[in-house]
């Protein structure tokens, strides 16, 4: 059974940093693309980042690139999200997921491409 548990969220302030981590069982982790959503009230749930099964390759949002660098340990079988200069429009709940296809040759960016999530955690940014 798929498990994807996410952890590090909270509350902080403009500017801060945060890191996000998904710990992953059930499945060969090292063999699946992982991504990282996020939904704020009222919104439909957006992109923000994703990472090849090797952790070669990685793709991100215009609104985090720069900001919000992903990463891997297919070891640990643990994905994180390190973010940085936190802005007050970040705020959202936030999403691991893992891509449905094993060794996908290109990283996907579409929301339809990701059939497992976790529970989601919260992230506040207070101006």
């Amino acid at each position: 059974q798929v498990r994807l548990v996410e952890s590090g969220g909270g509350l902080v302030q403009t500017g801060a940093s945060m890191r996000l981590s998904c710990a992953a069982s059930g499945f060969h982790f090292d063999k699946y693309d992982m991504g990282w959503f996020r939904q704020a009230p009222g919104k439909e749930r957006e992109f923000v980042a994703a990472i090849s099964w090797s952790g070669t390759g990685t793709k991100y949002a215009d609104s985090v690139k720069d900001r919000f660098p992903i990463s891997r340990d297919n070891a640990g079988d643990t994905v994180s999200l390190q973010m940085n200069n936190l802005r007050p429009e970040d705020t959202s709940v936030y999403y691991c997921a893992a891509d449905r296809h094993v060794y996908r040759t290109m990283v996907s960016t579409n929301i339809r491409d990701f059939n497992s999530w976790g529970q989601g955690t919260q992230v506040t940014v207070s101006p």
